[in-house]
């Protein structure tokens, strides 16, 4: 098992300087990776979380975006980006439309499509042709990774599978504003697994808020357990650097005391 020692984490006075921290790390690695190969392949996460990380990324000096390749992490079932809580429209909204120009290709899972498991097939057919340079990621306030609700799958090499949504992720997502009424959140998602977010050869980890602080002392402090899915990021054994504010790392701090 890995040490917590070899894991960064940082922790700043509020959201935006954690957003713009994580921004910092992660457009570094995209540089890197294009000077190293020629191109990069991201993952992006969305959320209440990301709103100050993406602002700041779209606007890193440096990073010729016509060389980079875009997937993003989750999507609900059954609904379209017409709706104001979809991934996609999230993403066309704050993340494609505010670059200086377009990526080379952004992946978009299809939330509407009839089969599902199809669609995780095509996004899975894809994403093995290739190498994750950086994985944007958030923690949830259930401790999830992307929609891997606990007790998460640790074991299955697939990339994107369909999976449920557990009653702690649905309130949150309610919570976040993103739909009027608690019954009104699917039920079902597709996500990208553990096990291929953990491939990535970098993960930004970007989590502010109170209202993270339980999740984020379990995944740091705690045992590496399925029933708290980012505690995983313990064993990954390339880079991972965690970005928290003085509210999300309030726990961590208090047992520090």
């Amino acid at each position: 098992m890995a040490s917590l020692e070899k894991m960064k984490w940082t922790v700043s006075s509020n959201k935006v300087f954690t957003g713009e921290l994580a921004a910092s790390v992660g457009a570094e690695k995209i540089r890197e990776a294009i000077s190293k190969k020629g191109s990069c392949t991201v993952i992006l996460a969305t959320g209440t979380s990301q709103f100050e990380m993406l602002s700041t990324l779209t606007t890193a000096e440096g990073i010729d975006w016509s060389k980079v390749t875009c997937f993003h992490l989750d999507e609900y079932i059954g609904i379209d980006e017409s709706h104001p809580a979809s991934f996609v429209r999230y993403l066309k909204e704050r993340f494609v439309k505010q670059l200086p120009q377009p990526v080379s290709n952004f992946h978009f899972i299809n939330g509407k499509t009839e089969n599902p498991i199809q669609e995780c097939k095509r996004l899975s057919d894809m994403l093995a042709k290739t190498v994750v340079d950086v994985a944007f990621i958030g923690i949830g306030e259930n401790g999830h990774l992307a929609f891997n609700d606990p007790p998460a799958n640790f074991e299955t090499t697939v990339p994107f599978i369909v999976v449920d949504l557990d009653e702690a992720c649905r309130k949150q997502q309610h919570g976040e504003k993103w739909f009027a009424q608690l019954e009104d959140v699917p039920k079902q998602a597709i996500t990208m697994s553990m096990q291929q977010i953990m491939a990535a050869e970098h993960v930004v980890v970007t989590v502010p808020d109170k209202r993270k602080s339980k999740a984020v002392h379990a995944a740091l402090t705690g045992p590496v357990c399925t029933d708290v899915p980012a505690s995983i990021l313990q064993l990954h054994n390339k880079k991972c650097s965690i970005f928290l504010d003085i509210h999300s790392a309030s726990q961590l701090l208090n047992a520090q005391q």
